[in-house]
């Protein structure tokens, strides 16, 4: 009773802070924004932005931006000018009390004719769409992105909802991107300026649902190479840019739950949790107790005395723990605070904390089948608890032409994943079969970076130093099966080949450095600038595992009547004897490796602006890149695996403005792609959902691709868009997962090799149009209808006798995305979103097992949003993947077509993860400022 009074006190308390903070959020208004060159889209540095009939004035800073603050509530006029650059007045600018009204200016170079003489005037409506255009029209590269005005207008809670709204872009289970139908292995992610480290130590991904969406700046999709971009990827580049230094002071907190169609308030069962298992982090019980030997020379060459004695240390975990399946609960608060100086000096932070927990269910079915007969069947119940736990902090100064940014992002997932399994195997046992596995991940990435114009020639020189720790723990990692003839009334007994207890432990340390020059210059009376640049990244990784197998302590005294207990008590203290159980230690000498790579590249990038329509950015990025892997072979003997390449890597971006709203873009360039720490070790791991055996293969080498892209772009009015690309691209020697050769229908062992030679083509064509041109209804300019298809060809080619052609792994032959939005003044948001890929190989097969896809499926989203309490609250309704149809891998034995046919093709794996509904609530909080 206590604890309750004391926890009601501290709510009221929160209560009357948040309706105190409201009150004196009741004050000034403020205008702030940026101002770019209409050609180029580069921000303009020193730029004189005042209200006119005042003595209110800022000059642009090193970003370009402005703000001006004490306004009171009225209409205004902004007064543009810069040296070289025609003046510009904004008209109607309304500013309201308390808030923060956002006007962005490009402005144009000025003529011989017109300098000193013209005053363009425009109405701050005009404006927006004027930005709007220099934008989309002025990158280098061919890209699409999304900005931070995008994202406030819709509902989208993390980043990887966010993704879902960039054209050519798709999500995949929720967090990983793909692009262009290409999946992660082809893309690659910058986080601010430094290459982001993969969350997901088994493969090359990042999970973008970690980042919560209020922390963006501005998300771009680069799909075409340049020089200070990576080269190390074929479907694209994402650059996530998160905010630093507000325009005004703010609190914002945000709180939502979710059902479930098929867990929320449903059984829920798993071993049990311990203490800590709410904050993301095992409290140690779960790992190998303190006395336990450290090695398995230690362990095995004991007494039997002795090891039954430690086997005692290992307590019976296998009891199961039925739970209720709770709501999902997401929490988030974020703070932004920025202070002005007297000496031209701003300092701005952003902390954001955020936390997530659900729990859920889904039924799935597993097949092996030879072609003739079904070796094994079974069914699994499968109960998921996810709990993420993250926090961002970026602190930045900025004075006159410098800025210096301290930038950090956390997350620890915590993932407990029970499996209840029953059916047969070897076409004769029915098995009962039990798994519980906690994987348990940890990221911590940390940014030091700078931005400084220099001298009279404005000579812009940018750095970033880096840092990221990744760890994962699978602490116990827990198998029990249970088996008994078909057709028999023998009991169920245990098999204690597949009873066993596996550990393991990897962390990971990332450096980085990169630094930047560019030099603007002028040829023929055009602008032009010359970059150069460099970067470092260097990782090295610790993997760690021990594998232990339940068996018999001694087989004259083994009581056989102990094969039947039950997994309650089966490991209890008093069966751990000479008469029961032992642990084994069955710890191979490739179950732990040391990787390293380090990446050294260099680049020239020339930026030509070659008429008032022609514009090119061409040069060359050269990087030098080693792998090692450090590991035991079979016989014990210490085995290095060393691998140098050096790559140059030309690209070139050539645009031609047909008019002020359409351009035409040719690409091309050379890139590669590199195999993943994971792929080179020779580690086994035994993947249990699935019920296979990965390896890697220190043998890798990268793939070489060549690239090419043509793209015909319209910009018809703000917001709305028409483009159409072709492309195609060579790959030599891609990396796939393939089945090993030794693997059988109901034996699957899975690795990494290099095909010899793959080549993708195809079209993507993207359509975003207001529905205004059906009728001159009012309310249609506040529907936006967009659609993007994407079209792939591919096919892998090789010298070995007898090889079939067949589509690049991991690449889906089509992608649909597709959406209606409806945005009305009052504060209502409506989006529908449809998205679909085509069949793609997820494994490639071999002589005796097919390959195995990945069968496309139907995904709607709906998403529902109203801003309430004067603006400042906005609920939120999300309903993901209404048609909920099942995620289906199959093993495609049926001759002469590529699609899922339940006569013919059998199912790897194959499950529902229910329709989710969440209902939210955020509310932001504009604080008091006096500036």
């Amino acid at each position: 009773m206590k604890s309750q009074l004391t926890l009601r006190k501290a709510l009221f308390t929160l209560i009357f802070v948040m309706l105190g903070a409201t009150v004196f959020a009741q004050g000034t208004g403020k205008i702030a924004g940026t101002v770019s060159d209409k050609k180029t889209g580069e921000t303009l540095i020193g730029v004189s932005v005042k209200i006119a009939g005042t003595t209110k004035a800022v000059g642009t800073d090193i970003e370009g931006r402005y703000n001006i603050g004490s306004l009171s509530t009225g209409k205004y006029t902004l007064e543009v000018s810069y040296i070289g650059y025609t003046k510009k007045n904004i008209t109607d600018i309304e500013i309201k009390d308390g808030a923060v009204t956002s006007v962005n200016v490009v402005l144009e170079e000025a003529t011989s004719q017109t300098l000193n003489q013209v005053v363009i005037t425009a109405s701050v409506k005009q404006e927006s769409v004027n930005t709007l255009y220099a934008a989309q029209k002025n990158s280098v590269r061919i890209s699409s992105g999304i900005t931070a005005d995008q994202i406030r207008k819709s509902p989208d809670k993390n980043t990887s909802e966010v993704l879902k709204r960039v054209s050519g872009a798709s999500v995949q289970d929720g967090k990983f991107l793909v692009i262009r139908g290409l999946s992660d292995r082809y893309n690659v992610a910058l986080i601010n300026n430094s290459l982001l480290p993969s969350t997901e130590p088994d493969k090359r991904a990042f999970s973008f649902d970690i980042i919560p969406s209020n922390m963006i700046d501005k998300i771009v999709i680069n799909k075409t190479a340049s020089p200070d971009l990576p080269g190390d990827f074929a479907g694209g580049v994402t650059q996530v840019v998160t905010k630093d230094i507000p325009d005004s002071k703010f609190i914002n907190f945000a709180i939502s739950t979710g059902y479930n169609t098929q867990s929320t308030f449903k059984d829920f069962i798993s071993n049990e949790r311990n203490g800590t298992d709410f904050l993301g982090f095992d409290d140690g019980t779960r790992g190998l107790p303190t006395r336990f030997p450290k090695s398995r020379a230690a362990y095995n060459s004991a007494s039997l005395d002795m090891r039954l004695a430690n086997s005692r240390l290992m307590p019976n975990l296998y009891a199961e723990k039925q739970y209720t399946a709770l709501p999902m609960q997401n929490y988030q608060f974020t703070w932004g605070n920025v202070a002005k100086f007297k000496n031209e000096g701003t300092f701005g932070s952003v902390i954001s904390l955020n936390y997530r927990r659900e729990q859920n269910q889904r039924r799935a079915e597993r097949e092996a089948y030879d072609g003739i007969n079904f070796i094994n069947k079974y069914q699994d119940l499968n109960y998921r608890y996810n709990l993420a736990l993250g926090g961002l902090a970026n602190f930045s100064y900025k004075i006159r032409k410098n800025k210096i940014s301290f930038k950090n992002l956390f997350n620890q997932s915590f993932e407990d994943s029970y499996i209840d399994r029953n059916g047969f195997i070897n076409q004769n046992t029915d098995i009962r079969y039990n798994s519980s596995e906690v994987n348990q991940k940890s990221l911590l990435s940390t940014q030091l970076e700078g931005e400084h114009q220099i001298g009279q020639k404005n000579l812009k020189l940018d750095w970033n130093l880096n840092y990221a720790l990744i760890n994962r723990s699978q602490p116990d990692l827990r198998t029990i099966m249970y088996g008994a003839l078909q057709n028999s009334t023998a009991p169920f007994g245990l098999i204690d080949d597949h009873t066993k207890r596996f550990y393991s432990d990897l962390n990971e340390n990332n450096y980085g450095g990169n630094v930047s020059l560019s030099l603007p210059f002028t040829v023929f009376d055009k602008k032009s600038t010359f970059k150069v640049g460099g970067l470092k990244q260097y990782r090295d990784r610790e993997f760690d595992a021990r594998i232990f197998l339940y068996t018999t302590a001694n087989d004259t005294e083994f009581d056989a009547n102990k094969l039947t207990l039950p997994k309650e008590t089966i490991f209890s203290s008093t069966n751990i004897a000479r008469n029961g159980f032992i642990l084994d230690e069955i710890t191979n000498n490739q179950d732990s490796y040391t990787g390293s790579t380090d990446l050294n590249a260099g680049y020239l990038m020339l930026d030509n602006t070659l008429s008032e329509k022609l514009r090119l950015t061409w040069g060359a990025r050269f990087e030098g890149y080693n792998q090692t892997i450090n590991a035991l072979n079979s016989t014990g003997q210490k085995t290095s695996y060393k691998q140098d390449f050096f790559d140059v890597l030309p690209s070139a971006n050539l645009t031609y403005g047909v008019t002020p709203k359409a351009n035409f873009r040719f690409s091309a360039s050379r890139t590669v792609t590199r195999p993943e720490l994971r792929e080179l070790a020779p580690f086994v791991f035994v993947n249990q959902e699935e019920g296979v055996q990965i390896a890697g293969n220190p043998n890798l080498v990268r793939s070489q691709n060549t690239n090419a892209d043509i793209r015909y772009e319209f910009y018809p009015s703000p917001g709305e868009a028409l483009t159409l690309s072709v492309f195609y691209k060579n790959f030599q020697k891609p990396i796939e997962q393939v089945t090993d050769g030794t693997s059988t229908a109901d034996n699957l062992k899975f690795s990494y090799q290099n095909a010899d030679e793959a080549y993708t083509y195809g079209f993507e064509l993207d359509v975003r149009k207001k529905l205004n041109f059906i009728s001159e209804a009012s309310w249609l300019e506040n529907f936006i209808a967009f659609a993007n298809f994407t079209y792939l060809k591919s096919e892998v080619q090789s010298k070995i006798p007898g090889f079939q052609t067949r589509q690049l792994q991991g690449l889906s032959p089509y992608l649909i995305n597709a959406g209606l939005q409806y945005n009305s003044p009052s504060g209502l948001s409506v989006n529908a979103l449809y998205n679909r890929i085509g069949d793609r190989i997820s494994k490639v097969g071999n002589e005796s097992v097919p390959n195995i896809y990945e069968k496309g499926r139907n995904i709607i989203d709906f998403q529902l949003s109203k801003k309430v309490l004067k603006n400042r609250g906005e609920l939120k309704l999300n309903v993901s993947d209404v048609l909920n149809e099942s995620n289906v891998s199959f093993l495609n034995f049926g001759a002469g077509t590529k699609s899922f046919n339940r006569a013919d093709d059998a199912v790897y794996y194959s499950y529902k993860g229910g329709t989710n509904f969440t209902l939210g609530f955020s509310y932001n909080i504009d604080l008091k400022t006096n500036k």
